[in-house]
């Protein structure tokens, strides 16, 4: 006599369980590869504390101006506006006599970098507007 043989499938989802726990870590690895990669390509989030970012956004401060910060190891909005003023004339003044007109345009640098760190680019936009050459 012949056995009757059933298949089964059980009905409290036990059988799908390791497939979909499989899907879920495959999609997690697959967007964390995908955003990895857009932010190498796009640049990313704002630089931290060691990042570089393009000073020349503060009114005021030029490529070649950006270059002298970045030579002192001011690369970024943070260290900008944690910097002194008294600290950015000297920088200025040792920058040699190229730099001579751009002496006491640093008042506002420090003030510029702080809303630019906290992403205020309006409200920097607004007040540039209101500058003249960084005073």
């Amino acid at each position: 006599m012949k056995l009757l043989q059933i298949n089964t499938i059980a009905c409290d989802g036990s059988d799908v369980f390791w497939p979909w726990l499989l899907w879920l870590l495959g999609a997690f690895i697959l967007g964390f590869l995908l955003g990895w990669l857009l932010k190498q390509l796009l640049g990313g989030a704002p630089a931290g504390p060691g990042g570089k970012q393009d000073l020349t956004k503060i009114e005021g401060i030029g490529p070649k101006i950006e270059e002298l910060l970045n030579q002192k190891g001011i690369k970024n909005y943070n260290q900008l506006s944690n910097t002194t003023v008294a600290t950015l004339e000297k920088i200025i003044h040792d920058g040699g006599n190229r730099f001579a007109a751009h002496r006491g345009m640093t008042l506002t640098w420090p003030a510029q970098a702080k809303l630019a760190e906290l992403d205020e680019w309006d409200e920097l936009a607004k007040w540039q507007q209101i500058l003249k050459a960084g005073v």
